[in-house]
């Protein structure tokens, strides 16, 4: 199964932030034995990039994101992406990037905690425990 993970989830896990960081966690896991693949935005990793600035020094930021590089695929993120986010943005135009992008990737889901910010998704949308009880109910 091929899964983007919004922004906000792997900050849980990054900033380890309760209650959610647990959930994230286990996301990870799955991602890292291969039992899942995972997607980020590229918007996602300027945005962590970003915030993670605010927490630790440059060396530690860098080798965050060559980690994430190496666990995560990254989806398309090029003109067309960006021309069609822009006519169909809803409330957030970052969101409307992050879903843009993941359906010219082909993702099955993205996992978020922000799932207003994807309304009108075909893609299927859920929470971080959403996903791991459908991923272990259908991984047997």
């Amino acid at each position: 199964m091929r899964v983007l993970l919004d922004t906000n989830v792997v900050l849980d896990l990054l900033l380890d932030l309760e209650p959610f960081s647990e959930l994230a966690q286990a996301i990870f896991l799955k991602i890292e034995s291969k039992q899942i693949q995972g997607f980020l935005c590229p918007t996602t990793l300027t945005t962590l990039y970003y915030l993670l600035g605010k927490h630790l020094d440059k060396k530690r930021c860098n080798q965050t994101m060559e980690n994430l590089l190496t666990l995560f695929e990254i989806t398309n993120l090029t003109k067309p992406v960006l021309v069609e986010s822009v006519r169909s943005v809803g409330s957030d135009f970052e969101d409307s990037v992050i879903y843009t992008s993941a359906k010219y990737t082909d993702v099955d889901a993205i996992v978020t905690r922000d799932a207003t910010g994807f309304k009108n998704a075909t893609i299927k949308v859920m929470s971080p425990q959403e996903f791991l009880i459908f991923v272990d109910a259908n991984s047997k």
